[in-house]
């Protein structure tokens, strides 16, 4: 399947779960979505763990120009302060519109998992079609020492209590992916 395949089967597989997917040109755009995310909602704070101090110095900066904190690593002492995360993700699954971060960071696993809204970086290059194309390179990645693994597909929802379907239980109330194209910085 060619690229463009990919992107729109992953685009629609991921709409199907609720999930906000759009296109952007550059990381730049990423870290613009956020903070204006972040700020139409009218919550107050953002994290990005993981980025270069570049990219983390000019997030701060957009974060002050918006009247928003930008909560800096290391997040263990923020576990009720995360509005919006912004986060790089490894992997994509257009089968079923499903993201793969394997990291071995703390403040990674609690920007996923705590934050109201989960803003997901995914460069189209790293969109597999399904999770057997993808099981080498994780095999791979995985022999390399432990580390965690999380696929992500849509907000965080369940129906566990009395069959009602309830979303952010156990994670975001919102996913946002942004699809980055592979031929910007």
């Amino acid at each position: 399947m060619e690229q463009a395949e990919l992107v729109h089967k992953m685009m629609e597989k991921a709409g199907l779960v609720q999930a906000v997917i759009s296109r952007i040109d550059s990381f730049d755009e990423a870290l613009a979505y956020a903070v204006n995310l972040t700020r139409e909602k009218r919550l107050n704070t953002l994290t990005a763990p993981g980025l270069s101090s570049e990219d983390s110095s000019h997030l701060s900066t957009l974060c002050q120009n918006a009247g928003l904190e930008h909560v800096i690593p290391p997040l263990r002492n923020h576990l009720r302060g995360i509005h919006t995360a912004l986060t790089h993700v490894d992997w994509g699954i257009a089968e079923t519109g499903s993201l793969v971060v394997y990291s071995d960071s703390e403040d990674l696993r609690i920007a996923t998992m705590l934050c109201d809204i989960h803003v997901a970086c995914l460069p189209a290059s790293r969109i597999y079609p399904d999770s057997a194309a993808l099981a080498a390179v994780l095999k791979e990645r995985m022999a390399s020492g432990p580390g965690y693994l999380s696929f992500i597909t849509g907000a965080s929802r369940t129906a566990d209590i009395e069959r009602v379907l309830t979303i952010g239980v156990h994670g975001p109330l919102e996913l946002h992916i942004l699809i980055q194209e592979d031929n910007q910085p």
